[in-house]
């Protein structure tokens, strides 16, 4: 009751000072803007970097323009008027894009306060929390009951972590502008029950490794810095201590809550999920997702607490992860769609833009930063921001070359990798990523040794990537659709081996996650013949897969191909399945197959009720050749087969009613009964298709047949006919992959000698 009548008194208080405040605010904002000498703002924006860019304002065009643009934004929320309705609605619903409107629209108010000394600004950011602060102890949890973890203002305590984190940065902005009475009562009436919410009454949101529990540690961590509140920060740092959570719970996407080590907290969300060279084992996507927190926490915690050397941590991983996620793109800056990840999101993401200008300013200020900071065309507003602006005023950028690269996965980087092949001139730019890493945590595929390939940007031989149309209400509330569990994560759905029609794994999330593949080769040292090679031991007991893919560049050939070899050694018969997921119109083949009059799915379960078998037919050769169009340009494979190989065509679509997946073909090649055996195949863009001229330009592939001449535990080795009558001949070393191993070969009377890993000629 005691508790009661004091906020019912300072409600009141409160009320008047609004009322007071909006009377007479002219005398009392000059006296606050002339006589700050407090200790805020301290977080991302600080008292001597506000003075710094006032001095520059007005002479650093791409900082400048960013700051109109959001002036602009800012000034028509305003003048739209406070809106904080009761919470309802799952993603992109009215109120959830409301909430989320606001907590950006407040974030950009502190910073324009502070940077234009406009008191209009900071009057918005207070009524706002004002309104949040009076709407807060009304609410229960999200009256949508779908996650596991149930927020506030928001559906899932993610969404609310984004807003305290975003928020926090506003309450720094203005919090010396307001009366001491005023932040004592959002301090204790709001901010602290609301970290106390997302923290100690959430424990299974809060303390576990997971993009999830990044934001909820660094929104309580980053209020906790506003507030000087210690037993905050060192909650976000450290995590819970003495909490009971059931260590068999899972989360919505199917993932343990529990880290079986206990780790929880910032810190451990740092060491656990990134590997030494930067990769975060959820993924592109979501590494994306989770970098801007763990960035913006760490430029709050280098500025006020600059003893933690947080950008130093694990030999500066935070920077290292920066690199390895901006060459997890294609050529137009999208992210691979590993795991669970939305193609299209690109480093263009507002969050990417305070990412890359973190890693400038507090990195070693590399100019190749500077030239994607230049492609976004946008800075942070605050000193990072303006060092990049700077930078790009003064033409220091230099171009951010995206090499081949092997980006290991696990804490000690001992957990598989993923391997980018790369290949770039003045014509053609390929880029090839086969996926050998861990499971990925819940948001994980299993997909062993899958691959995607590009050319100029646009997909050749895609990655499905996730189901789920992100905050479109329409389709379910925005979240995952249950065919990301019934078709997107399975095997099937990705360019790798399923056996017996069985995932990898069998689907089992324990299984998977407890098991890695393994890095066999990665030599990207010649730009005209680049290998990455590893093994799959677990997927399947008593089933080893290794496969191994070449970027070739050859004199025979005007643009790059790839060399795909994918070895199967398993002590039993066995179905495998292998699918290629294409884009296009099919063109030809050299194959002959019967189109189905009434469609049927492939089969009932694990991703296969939802493929379409539009056509069939039998290899009947010792390969087969499949060209279709894309983009305008003709693409081909080359495979070598068996007479009894079934050749699918298949198509996206089977048992979805709703049309959730997007209708994408394959062709797949089928081995029945079959115990160890190779699947090879060359993939190569030739020619192209002018529809203005009506012309068809090099539309035939340039090679003849691929064969397996030699396959044994210690060899394999293929010989690639061209047209032209040339042949080469690949030869890989099983099991040494050793660079100064000796090796001799005799094969149809020729013997081949060689050192290193693999002979190709």
């Amino acid at each position: 009751m005691k508790n009661h009548l004091i906020f019912s008194f300072l409600a009141i208080v409160f009320l008047f000072s609004n009322f007071s405040c909006k009377e007479e605010r002219s005398s009392v904002s000059e006296s606050n803007i002339a006589n700050q000498n407090g200790s805020h703002p301290n977080l991302i924006l600080t008292q001597n970097s506000v003075s710094k860019i006032k001095s520059q304002l007005g002479n650093v065009p791409v900082f400048d323009a960013t700051l109109a643009a959001v002036k602009q934004d800012v000034d028509l929320a305003i003048k739209a008027g406070i809106d904080v309705p009761i919470p309802k609605d799952m993603a992109g619903g009215y109120t959830h894009t409301q909430h989320t409107l606001n907590y950006k629209n407040m974030q950009k108010a502190g910073v324009l306060f502070q940077l234009l000394e406009d008191e209009k600004y900071a009057i918005y950011v207070r009524d706002m929390l004002l309104e949040y602060a009076k709407l807060y102890p009304t609410l229960n949890r999200h009256p949508q009951e779908r996650s596991y973890a149930r927020g506030k203002f928001f559906w899932q305590c993610l969404n609310d972590s984004n807003w305290l984190t975003y928020t926090s940065q506003a309450y720094d902005c203005i919090y010396d502008w307001l009366p001491k009475e005023q932040s004592d009562y959002l301090n204790k009436s709001f901010f602290r029950p609301y970290a106390d919410f997302l923290s100690i009454e959430t424990p299974k949101y809060f303390n576990r490794i997971h993009n999830h529990s990044t934001w909820g540690n660094v929104s309580v961590g980053m209020i906790g810095l506003v507030m000087d509140d210690d037993e905050l920060v060192n909650r976000a740092l450290y995590g819970l201590k003495n909490i009971d959570i059931d260590n068999n719970a899972l989360d919505n996407d199917g993932g343990y809550i529990y880290d079986k080590d206990g780790k929880a907290g910032f810190l451990s969300n740092l060491d656990s999920p990134f590997s030494p060279d930067g990769f975060y084992t959820e993924g592109p996507y979501y590494q994306r997702y989770a970098m801007y927190p763990f960035m913006i926490f760490a430029e709050a915690l280098q500025n006020k607490k600059p003893e933690l050397k947080i950008f130093e941590y694990k030999d500066g991983v935070l920077l290292k992860a920066v690199d390895a996620l901006l060459n997890l793109t294609d050529a137009n800056g999208e992210f691979f769609p590993l795991n669970d990840g939305q193609k299209g999101m690109s480093y263009f993401t507002s969050s990417l833009v305070s990412v890359v200008d973190i890693a400038y300013h507090y990195g070693n200020q590399k100019p190749e930063l500077l030239s994607v900071a230049k492609a976004q065309n946008a800075v942070q507003l605050n000193a990072a921001g303006l060092d990049v602006a700077i930078g790009l005023r003064d033409g220091k950028e230099k171009p951010f070359i995206k090499k081949s690269m092997e980006l290991t996965d696990g804490a000690k980087g001992d957990e598989g990798a993923v391997g980018i092949l790369r290949y770039n001139d003045d014509n053609n730019t390929v880029g090839l990523v086969m996926k050998y890493t861990g499971q990925g945590l819940s948001h994980g595929h299993y997909d062993k040794l899958s691959f995607s390939l590009y050319e100029d940007g646009e997909e050749v031989i895609q990655d499905y990537g996730l189901s789920r149309f992100v905050n479109v209400e329409q389709k379910n509330g925005g979240g995952y659709l249950k065919e990301n569990k019934t078709f997107a994560k399975h095997t099937i759905a990705h360019n790798t081996v399923t056996q017996n029609e069985t995932s990898h794994f069998n689907y089992d999330f324990a299984v998977g996650s407890n098991n890695h593949s393994e890095k066999y080769l990665f030599d990207a040292s010649n730009p005209n013949v680049q290998i990455m090679s590893a093994k799959e031991t677990n997927a399947y007991p008593g089933t080893n897969f290794h496969r191994t893919m070449l970027l070739i560049k050859d004199a025979e050939h005007k643009k790059p191909y790839v060399l795909d070899l994918f070895k199967i050694s398993s002590e039993k018969e066995n179905q495998y399945d292998f699918p290629y997921y294409y884009f296009g119109q099919i063109i030809s083949t050299s194959f002959d197959y019967k189109a189905e009059k009434n469609l049927a799915e492939l089969s009932d379960k694990n991703g296969y009720q939802h493929l379409w078998k539009e056509a069939q037919g039998k290899a009947e050769a010792d390969h087969i050749q499949f060209t279709w169009l894309n983009n305008r340009t003709f693409y081909s494979i080359t495979s070598a087969t068996s007479n009894n190989d079934d050749i699918i065509l298949a198509r996206i679509g089977a048992n979805d009613p709703k049309f959730n997946l997007r209708r994408d073909p394959a062709i797949i090649i089928s081995k029945k009964n079959t115990k160890s055996t190779v699947f090879a195949s060359i993939i190569e863009s030739h020619g192209d298709y002018d529809p203005v001229a009506e012309k068809a330009n090099m539309a035939y592939s340039q090679f003849k047949a691929i064969k397996v001449v030699v396959d044994n535990k210690a060899y394999t080795a293929l010989e690639l006919e061209f047209k032209s009558g040339v042949s080469r001949v690949f030869i890989l070393s099983n099991g040494n992959a050793a660079k100064d191993a000796k090796h001799t070969l005799k094969i149809n009377g020729k013997n081949y000698e060689w050192s290193g890993s693999y002979y190709f000629k």
